[in-house]
């Protein structure tokens, strides 16, 4: 039975905006590409264009041989996962394109995976060419191609034509395409397609298949337990922190890159690693779905390098052109997670064109939560810790003692913006049973709603880091229990 290995990918310049797709068939045994395909579908979304990048692929895969086993590699999360069966699919426009992606070659001889976006850099550049294409009025043509150039399989080079010759006279003379290991096809085609110098039947075949999805599932479990997918299938679209010892825990700085990711530690039912109150072996009852929020710091501005008091009493400053680089950049990080169901955002513009940013490249709108935005610092807006030290000292002192503390000239005690962040988390949480949601909000609320899923006391707000467009997630449990599992990720930055 011939073996393939599909690579396909979509992208809308605006989402929606101008869409077009890519898709490659390649030998899993030679990296030889067997074929291209690629489209300007006009104006669409990303996962529309996806899809129909992937409903290409599998009918280039068809037209080669009806009976190929085939693997298909996307970075797209939502797509790879709602055709995997893990994830429903409601949106009405995803509907008739999983169906139609279904129906191209039997279930049982596709398998998919998914792969970072600089793994699967052959199909983005046709999809890329596409929209180029688009843009000049034309068409995509195969002689126009740069994919295969640009991104060379790891096995020996080929053309999209050539490799299709060879695969119909390897078929008519009763052969294959090989049962060596994948090397140009990356992680999973190996254990997929069988070993490299041994070709293994049926039954050997059948099992390697069985391991390798075990072993994706397995991977896709660990990557998305963070963000809660795993334990929710649902469709996804889509100040100065100090100069000193005790950094001030709500201000506009803070640039620390240091991430701790974990199971939280707490006493509670949840995914904590501690003394649980369960029975058997320490862990809780099964509280079904929790639900999680992904928690995102905005964006720099122009006061976050100078580590200066940004709260919601000052001049609600927009995002730096470095900050919309972290936007963008944490954009296509979730994207490519592709667990995120829906996107709130503080008030402030530093939070709104961060949350917009990322909401564009989901495909999903931003609501506003009134509750998620920074403290007001009062008479220290726009000041840095040591000039408030300087100007204010008895005050800021007092504010560093006690959380009932207000700063200067009428600001927000942590005590405050404790009791209004808490208010709106249960919002949020009535609002949005079993999803995943990504909260964009600023250095005060992130550390408000770790500390109390932690329940640690007001003082640990000071020992926290947080870096602009840096990650934490907290997921809430319906008996009241909470389980912190990241902080401060800024991998996506790197």
């Amino acid at each position: 039975m011939p073996r393939f290995v599909v690579e396909a990918d979509g992208g809308s310049r605006g989402n929606p905006g101008p869409a077009g797709y890519g898709a490659v068939v390649l030998d899993p045994a030679t990296g030889e590409t067997l074929a291209e395909r690629a489209e300007f579908i006009g104006v669409a979304t990303n996962n529309v264009a996806e899809y129909k990048g992937l409903i290409a692929g599998l009918t280039a895969a068809r037209e080669l041989a009806p009976d190929a086993t085939v693997l298909v590699r996307m970075d797209s999360k939502l797509v790879v996962e709602q055709m995997s069966g893990r994830w429903k699919i409601k949106h009405p426009d995803m509907k008739p394109l999983a169906a139609r992606a279904a129906k191209i070659l039997p279930r049982a001889q596709v398998t998919y995976e998914w792969i970072p976006r600089e793994r699967n850099k052959h199909a983005d550049r046709l999809a890329n060419e596409a929209m180029d294409a688009g843009k000049r009025g034309e068409q995509w043509e195969p002689s126009r191609s740069t994919a295969f150039a640009a991104a060379p399989p790891a096995g020996p080079p080929g053309d999209a034509a050539k490799g299709a010759a060879a695969v119909r006279a390897a078929m008519a003379s009763g052969g294959g395409t090989g049962t060596r290991a994948a090397a140009a096809a990356g992680t999973g085609a190996d254990t997929l397609f069988g070993a490299t110098d041994a070709p293994s039947g049926d039954a050997q075949a059948r099992a390697a298949e069985a391991a390798a999805v075990r072993a994706a599932s397995a991977v896709a479990r660990d990557t998305d337990t963070l963000f809660g997918a795993a334990e929710a299938p649902a469709e996804a679209p889509a100040g100065a922190d100090g100069t000193g010892p005790r950094p001030a825990a709500g201000s506009d700085g803070g640039h620390a890159t240091r991430t701790a990711a974990g199971t939280g530690t707490g006493t509670g039912t949840g995914t904590g690693t501690g003394t649980g109150t369960g029975t058997g072996t320490g862990w809780g009852p099964d509280m079904g779905a929790p639900a999680t929020f992904v928690l995102l710091r905005h964006g720099e501005t122009a006061l976050t390098p100078q580590k200066r008091f940004s709260g919601s009493g000052g001049t609600d400053p927009e995002l730096s052109p470095a900050g919309r680089r972290q936007a963008a950049a944490v954009a296509e990080a979730l994207a490519a997670r592709g667990t995120v169901q829906a996107v709130v955002s503080s008030p402030l513009r530093r939070c709104r064109e961060t949350a917009q940013a990322v909401a564009d490249r989901l495909g999903l709108p931003v609501a506003v939560e009134e509750g998620l935005r920074e403290t007001d610092f009062g008479a220290w807006e726009g000041l840095t810790f040591a000039e408030v030290r300087e100007r204010f000292p008895d005050d800021l002192q007092a504010w560093l003692d006690s959380p009932k503390a207000a700063p200067t000239g009428g600001g927000e005690s942590f005590t405050a913006v404790t009791r209004r962040v808490s208010a709106a988390r249960d919002r949020l949480l009535s609002a949005h049973v079993g999803r995943t949601v990504l909260l964009v909000t600023h250095v005060t609320p992130v550390k408000t709603l770790v500390r109390l899923a932690l329940g640690a006391p007001p003082e640990s707000l000071f020992k926290m880091e947080l870096s602009a467009a840096s990650l934490s997630a907290v997921a809430y449990y319906a008996d009241g229990n909470a389980s912190v599992r990241l902080l401060n990720d800024t991998s996506h930055l790197r």
